[in-house]
């Protein structure tokens, strides 16, 4: 039985009346959640009767209660799941999809036809999957699709072990004393928020809240409701989030404007791209105990995280005590002993983890993590910078929102913001792109920058983790960018 499952089973012997999973209008006791996920194992152990032995569930549904309980029966049943985030295209989820060999997918009802559970406050569905059977790696629980720097995702075979190998670290060093009330801002279809956010939630005791996106600001994708995602985190008495750095820039400039402080807060995680040093600085000035992690789906999520017992702003942590790090002679990451199984229609991954990410370790043990070996941008002097470094000084500043760096073969570089207003203007940008500059040395400093409108997902100039995909950008803004080369 998973250690998960196992905990919860516990917590219902020890704490049988206390809330265990929240959503809008429902909460769920130990005893009632232990009950729910048996009732709809049973369900899917049905819908499932037929299927080939371990072919995957996709799981296409809102955050809430129901993800969850679908998430942990499938889990009790032993069958692989695919979540799909709700940023995926419709190509990209039937691409995910297809390359697992799903053989049901999980989702809202959409018609009369389609058989129908009542999940924990929700209704769904489980539609039957005409796809060609594929044999992913032995002991696969979960496929996570990550779309990266190219448009086509890419599934990544985690087994339970290793997920729950993060969640058990994660609660090992951040402390059970921290396992308050968890709202989950980041969708449930993406691996940090079940892993990171969910299990260690579950296995430390804690009370673990489910909204729907759009009744915490989402509705918008582009343009979120960061005062209603406030006022949704005060109500809630959340104690713990996570967050991606550009959330936890507008968060933070939210409560700097009004005046709001959320005192409940007691761990802000910040994952998904680098954050400026300064911005954590800020976020903590504003009542926000922000900490800074590093994670990777073939790593099951987090890595490296700062935490109250043990922090170092600029630095993303330390290794989690399951993982092992050391740096290759270029400075590039890996990651051991065998975080992942390996790709799905790839070879069985064994070995450490070559990350693709350059770094450092200090003295202390607490890893750093420049850029991208890929990414580096070596300038017409012959510099080397890492675009990343750059952006998140450019990010650090209230009046950008997005901002990606080129330069290669130049001798200066240029940058393509977006204001993180629409009334902001352009000089307002431009002292903003001064006071990043302040912070960086001669040869590292953005030398020319144009406006933008968002990045979008929807046209490929972003990943799923809002780090911008710089092929894409380049080729949009290839005009302005290739002026200085």
């Amino acid at each position: 039985m998973s250690r998960v499952l196992s905990a919860i089973a516990d917590h219902a012997r020890t704490s049988p009346d206390a809330a265990a999973l929240v959503g809008e209008g429902v909460q769920f006791t130990w005893v009632e959640l232990g009950q729910e996920i048996a009732r709809t194992e049973v369900w899917l152990r049905e819908r499932l009767r037929g299927s080939a032995p371990g072919a995957p569930v996709g799981v296409a549904l809102d955050n809430g209660p129901a993800w969850v309980v679908v998430d942990l029966a499938l889990m009790a049943l032993g069958r692989p799941s695919v979540p799909l985030p709700p940023f995926f295209t419709p190509e990209q989820r039937m691409h995910a999809l297809t390359d697992a060999g799903a053989c049901l997918l999980v989702r809202p009802p959409a018609t009369a036809t389609s058989p129908i559970l009542a999940v924990a406050g929700s209704a769904i569905a489980a539609d039957d999957l005409a796809l060609p059977p594929r044999t992913l790696h032995p002991g696969t629980a979960k496929v996570t699709y990550t779309s990266g720097s190219t448009g086509a995702p890419k599934g990544v075979c985690l087994s339970l072990a290793q997920m729950e190998a993060v969640a058990a670290s994660l609660v090992e060093v951040i402390g059970r004393e921290f396992a308050g009330r968890h709202l989950a801002v980041l969708p449930l279809g993406v691996l940090l928020e079940n892993v990171a956010g969910l299990y260690p939630t579950l296995l430390a005791g804690g009370c673990y809240e489910a909204r729907g996106l759009a009744d915490l600001g989402f509705a918008d994708g582009l343009r979120p409701d960061i005062a209603r995602l406030a006022e949704v985190v005060g109500d809630a008495g959340a104690n713990s989030l996570i967050l991606v750095p550009e959330l936890l820039r507008a968060l933070t400039a939210c409560l700097a404007i009004t005046g709001r402080r959320l005192p409940a807060l007691k761990l802000v995680a910040v994952g998904g791209a680098k954050v400026a040093r300064q911005l954590i600085l800020e976020a903590r000035a504003v009542g926000l105990p922000a900490f800074e992690g590093y994670g990777l789906s073939e790593c099951a999520s987090v890595v490296a995280l700062n935490t109250p017992h043990a922090d170092r702003p600029g630095a993303v942590g330390r290794v989690l005590p399951h993982l092992s790090v050391s740096l290759a002679a270029d400075g590039e990451v890996l990651i051991g002993p065998a975080p992942f199984l390996g790709y799905v229609g790839g070879p069985p991954h064994t070995g450490a983890l070559a990350t693709g990410d350059l770094g450092a370790i200090d003295a202390d043990g607490f890893l750093s993590i420049t850029g991208r070996k890929s990414n580096l941008i070596i300038t017409a002097f012959g510099r080397n910078v890492a675009p990343e470094w750059v952006e998140s000084e450019l990010l650090a500043q209230p009046e950008i929102a997005q901002a990606a760096v080129f330069g290669e073969g130049a001798a200066e570089l240029c940058a393509v913001l977006v204001p993180s207003r629409a009334d902001i203007p352009p000089a307002a940008l431009q002292a903003a792109v001064a006071r990043a500059n302040d912070s960086l040395p001669a040869y590292a400093r953005v030398g020319r920058w144009r406006g933008s409108a968002p990045f979008d997902p929807g046209r490929g100039e972003l990943t799923g983790n809002g780090r911008p995909r710089r092929a894409v950008l380049r080729e949009t803004h290839h005009a302005f960018i290739d002026q200085q080369t």
